[in-house]
């Protein structure tokens, strides 16, 4: 008997036991020319002391389809909505007082002994403090993986599935959070969503529910 693949849920609820219908934080037109991945719909908001996302490219963020150029994106996020506080970039710039970056990038190595090349999907959370001017400079807080964090990351087609842990004491909160994402040879994109302190804990993005992943509604194009 052929065995189903995990399933994914992405909703927005409006309430403790109404489903209100699906909302996207911000969506980007791509260039047919590009060519790396780039992030054209997400879905991004607290679920209980989580961020919880769900992005979706343009095309394969990882694996055989694209090779050597697979996605590499930065998401940052403002997590108390306040330039006071995280990255200190040039005056004007869209990601200051990001507290935040995630960054999600589709990997492709080659083994040493003349084997095959091995594909998998990495992201990494890095903390930002007013130290930083840039997202390097930023202490890393974890390094995930589709093969051993799957409770944490998933992927189908196009669409990745992220719960990003906030609980690090150093990472600031507030009603509202700031999301930025600036696609390669664009205009950032900016959006404001509810913040960790603003109720996700019941009306936030549910991606990851009651210890199951289930598949979100109309997430594939």
């Amino acid at each position: 008997m052929k065995r189903s693949l995990p399933l994914l849920i992405c909703t927005l609820l409006a309430g403790s036991s109404v489903v209100a219908k699906e909302r996207s934080t911000f969506r980007y037109t791509a260039p047919p020319d590009g060519e790396r991945p780039v992030i054209v719909d997400a879905v991004i908001g607290p679920q209980g002391s989580d961020f919880a996302l769900r992005l979706r490219f343009d095309k394969a963020p990882w694996g055989e389809e694209c090779k050597n150029r697979c996605a590499n994106a930065t998401l940052l996020i403002d997590a108390d909505n306040s330039k006071q506080t995280g990255l200190r970039l040039s005056q004007g710039a869209a990601g200051n007082g990001a507290d935040l970056a995630i960054i999600i990038q589709g990997v492709r190595e080659y083994a040493t002994e003349g084997g095959g090349a091995q594909n998998w999907l990495r992201v990494k959370v890095r903390l930002l403090g007013s130290e930083a001017s840039t997202v390097d400079d930023g202490e890393l807080l974890a390094e995930l993986n589709h093969r051993h964090d799957t409770d944490r990351i998933q992927s189908e087609d196009k669409t990745v599935y992220l719960l990003i842990d906030t609980t690090n004491a150093a990472i600031p909160s507030g009603r509202k959070a700031r999301v930025v994402y600036q696609p390669p040879g664009g205009k950032p994109i900016q959006a404001t969503v509810t913040g960790l302190i603003g109720g996700g804990g019941t009306h936030g993005v549910r991606i990851f529910k009651d210890g199951n992943w289930g598949r979100a509604p109309q997430a594939n194009p």
